[in-house]
């Protein structure tokens, strides 16, 4: 057998987007091109949302600085579309807000948007943009050594731990940006510590992703009863779902390449 993409996707905005894509441009030492560039900042005033937007060694261990599906489930509900130099706000497909991401005046409306949409969040917000330094979980963990990352997921994986729960898992709850299918559940984690490429693109293979409470959370809703945390935990000991990458190349990588070791 052997690992083939089945899906591409990435997060424009951090917790708070996912789109499926065809093909990505993948940047050295980055990852996907546009994933998780764009970040809102809580509870901070202008001159540390700046800091956290430029620095990732400012944003070490300031999880409850930057909004998350962790610390804010409400966002589950709403999704972001960034296309051509726009940056849209919907709500079950429906658009709310759409701004020019090169207009100050246009980011703060959509800071202001969301703050309206829903009170309780921490104030201020403000929207961060990042190109180098995207707003990666390992780009604020102290946990990991590595900035920037690619998430690979193993459909078999979630299709094991579905059967074994009986229940319905969609794969979009663990936000992961390549999918593969073709090998066996949980083979991936073999792959820890090795190289594999995809397209002439390689990746080095540096951990498996510990999974918070934010997989609880039922697929565009702020309702959090799913469970699935401590069910991962309980069927296989721990709380992996996938494994992180580091792209070691410039490059493209499509649906359907297949992955060598």
């Amino acid at each position: 057998m052997s690992a083939i993409i089945s899906s591409i996707n990435y997060c424009p905005v951090k917790s708070v987007s996912f789109q499926t894509i065809e093909k990505c441009e993948i940047k050295k030492d980055i990852g996907i091109i546009n994933d998780r560039i764009f970040a809102f900042a809580k509870d901070l005033d202008v001159k540390q949302a700046k800091l956290f937007e430029k620095s990732p060694e400012e944003r070490k261990g300031k999880w409850n600085k930057v909004l998350t599906l962790k610390n804010s489930p409400a966002l589950n509900k709403y999704n972001f579309i960034f296309k051509d130099e726009k940056l849209t706000l919907t709500l079950k497909d429906k658009e709310i807000l759409s701004i020019d991401i090169n207009q100050s005046s246009e980011r703060e409306a959509l800071s202001n948007k969301i703050s309206e949409l829903e009170s309780s969040l921490k104030q201020p917000l403000t929207l961060m943009k990042n190109d180098d330094f995207p707003f990666f979980d390992t780009s604020i963990s102290k946990k990991v050594n590595f900035v920037n990352s690619v998430s690979l997921l193993n459909i078999q994986s979630i299709i094991d731990f579905e059967k074994k729960v009986n229940k319905k898992i969609e794969t979009s709850i663990f936000r992961g940006n390549i999918c593969i299918d073709g090998i066996d559940p949980w083979k991936e984690r073999e792959w820890i510590g090795k190289t594999i490429k995809i397209n002439n693109v390689s990746f080095k293979v540096e951990k498996n992703i510990p999974r918070c409470v934010a997989i609880n959370l039922k697929p565009q809703t702020d309702d959090n009863s799913f469970n699935l945390l401590q069910s991962l935990k309980k069927t296989y000991n721990h709380f992996d779902m996938g494994i992180y990458l580091t792209a070691l190349d410039d490059g493209e990588i499509n649906i359907k390449d297949k992955i060598n070791i």
